[in-house]
């Protein structure tokens, strides 16, 4: 990785000063993206220079290369990075009367530092032969006694995770959340491990009744071409928890304009563009995730299980708890 890294830093240093160039950090690995900046490309005569990393790597990246850093955009999922790299000041502001009509504002920055480019939902997978949903509810309904020994998930440490139970702290305080945890861990059919995919799985095989996945996996599984995937997709109920309440949980992928862009107007034009309706479409056809833009409808799979109740709370809110998160799960054991 370290090696890929500085050839790709080697190969956007000779682009630092063009002006036909924009120098995308991404977390992001989906072949929709990738389409997308090609037609980008192709619309604009703008080229992109795509580096790809984890999001903690991308971040300390841009951390150290400072002002001399070729990058003109960051791209990661989960609110929890981008958070961490405003407040680690690596990122500047963006004022755009497109990108405030193409995004709600609880889903883009209140200084214009991070823009949602898709969400994802973190909601609740079941057996329908063994789970009423009925029985469910809000996220803290899962603790209830009668599903002791039936619950997974993957582990606190995860980014998805650590962002949910941040969300809880938001809402209902530090107290509250540490009971969550408490009686997560007292209802888990198994020790935390492997990703949602994995959880999904297990509910289907009878290892447990109850997961807590992000929605587009299960999108991505129905669709995937694996017979197994696809049946087991088709198999299992989901649920939008905490409709009577807050709403569900939403996670996000998110862009911004990095500190010291050397090609700002650029990098403005392409977030731009990854928000625009076609753009938007796109990508949930293709990764099966919710839009921002609220002009466009989600994937076929996606749409069927209905509309629901999304949590509004602004985002930094929820990114500013993320650490007490790490805290409070380690507190309540949830490994």
């Amino acid at each position: 990785m370290i090696k890929k890294l500085a050839l790709s830093s080697l190969l956007l240093s000779s682009f630092l000063f063009a002006n036909n160039e924009v120098n995308v950090y991404s977390q992001r690995h989906y072949d929709s993206d990738k389409i997308l900046f090609k037609q980008f490309e192709e619309k604009t005569g703008i080229k992109v220079n795509l580096v790809t990393a984890k999001a903690e790597e991308l971040v300390s990246r841009l951390a150290i290369e400072g002002a001399n850093s070729p990058a003109d955009i960051l791209i990661t999922a989960d609110i929890g990075n981008l958070y961490d790299a405003k407040q680690r000041d690596l990122l500047q502001k963006v004022e755009s009367k497109t990108l405030e009509e193409n995004i709600p504002s609880h889903l883009r920055d209140e200084d214009g530092k991070w823009f949602s480019l898709t969400k994802r939902a973190r909601l609740f997978v079941y057996n329908p032969k063994t789970v009423n949903p009925k029985d469910l509810g809000d996220y803290f309904s899962i603790t209830k006694p009668q599903f002791k020994g039936k619950v997974i998930t993957r582990t606190s440490t995860h980014a998805y995770n650590k962002s949910l139970l941040a969300s809880i702290i938001a809402h209902h305080g530090e107290n509250k959340a540490l009971e969550f945890v408490k009686g997560l861990v007292e209802n888990f059919a198994r020790n935390p491990k492997g990703a949602d995919k994995d959880q999904i799985r297990a509910v289907a095989s009878g290892e447990a009744d109850i997961a807590i996945v992000n929605s587009y996996y299960v999108g991505v599984m129905a669709n995937s071409g694996d017979k197994v995937d696809e049946e087991i997709a088709k198999s299992i109920g989901v649920f939008f928890p905490s409709q009577e309440t807050t709403g569900a949980h939403i996670n996000i992928s998110g862009a911004s304009v990095t500190k010291f862009a050397p090609n700002k107007d650029n990098a403005v034009k392409l977030i731009e563009f990854l928000t625009s309706v076609d753009a938007q479409g796109a990508l949930a056809q293709g990764n099966y995730e919710y839009p921002v833009n609220p002009k466009v409808k989600p994937a076929g799979i996606v749409a069927s299980w209905g509309e629901f109740k999304e949590d509004t709370i602004p985002l930094n809110e929820v990114g500013k708890y993320t650490k007490k998160a790490v805290e409070i799960a380690t507190k309540g054991k949830w490994k």
